[in-house]
């Protein structure tokens, strides 16, 4: 059976820090309308290059905002559901989301 991974960083970054980057934010984004991708799914869609891509889901991995299960050489990303971080940025992307559609 396949579990779903994740890290949790010992020192954690500030919420600036890890907002910083549009890139890790349009990921979070794709990833709360997708529900689960791969690491080359995700740099194809924003059109950046898979090291690219890869170095901004594990700064997302070690907040604990992501979590990812294998399969052989595949790697699916998705947000983590026990991570409070990652349902508070859920619920503002939802509600921004839904803002901009009213």
């Amino acid at each position: 059976m396949l579990s779903w991974k994740g890290k949790k960083r010992e020192n954690a970054l500030d919420v600036e820090d890890v907002f910083a980057s549009k890139l890790r934010i349009k990921i979070l984004k794709m990833l709360v309308q997708v529900g689960e991708l791969n690491v080359s799914e995700i740099a194809r869609r924003l059109c950046v290059n898979y090291n690219t891509t890869s170095k901004h889901l594990k700064v997302l991995e070690d907040e604990g905002m992501l979590q990812h299960k294998v399969f052989g050489r595949i790697r699916l990303y998705r947000l983590n559901e026990h991570s409070p971080k990652a349902k508070s940025v859920q619920n503002l992307i939802e509600a921004w989301e839904h803002a901009n559609k009213q």
